[in-house]
């Protein structure tokens, strides 16, 4: 369960690099648009790469992240509860910034910032597996052992 774990962790890793990469896209390519002579009205709805950032930022990471925190109970990894709670819920920080930010466009700042706090957190819940984390060395010793 402990890969499962690490393997997930990374998963929500990644699904913040695609977010970056999309949002980056999804920009680029409506400046492209209006410089080519595309008017945006409250009527635009975005490009593929807004389509990919929303659909993976409401949909896919939240339940990703969800499905981490439940695993986190089985994989008996010493503090790995904690460090997916606290991955879990900077994803859900991350969608309420999103939501606040469509009417106050400054919140939009701390979602950018955040998604660094999901991508870190991740990584390190993931990172805890892969340097061999276990019961005995985290009570006892402090050191890391193989997995």
């Amino acid at each position: 369960m402990r890969r499962v774990y690490k393997w997930i962790a990374h998963l929500i890793a990644l699904g913040v690099l695609l977010q970056a990469a999309f949002v980056a896209s999804a920009w680029f390519q409506t400046i492209n648009d209006i410089d080519g002579g595309l008017t945006i009205t409250e009527d635009y709805e975005g490009n593929l790469g807004h389509s990919l950032h929303g659909t993976n930022g409401f949909m896919v990471m939240p339940v990703v992240g969800l499905i981490f925190f439940i695993v986190s109970f089985f994989a008996k990894l010493p503090g790995g509860v904690k460090w997916a709670g606290f991955t879990f819920l900077a994803i859900v920080v991350q969608v309420v910034l999103a939501l606040v930010a469509f009417g106050a466009p400054i919140v939009g700042l701390l979602h950018g910032i955040n998604a660094f706090l999901v991508f870190g957190l991740a990584l390190y819940a993931g990172r805890r597996v892969a340097a061999g984390v276990t019961e005995h060395d985290h009570v006892h010793t402090g050191a890391a052992a193989t997995v």
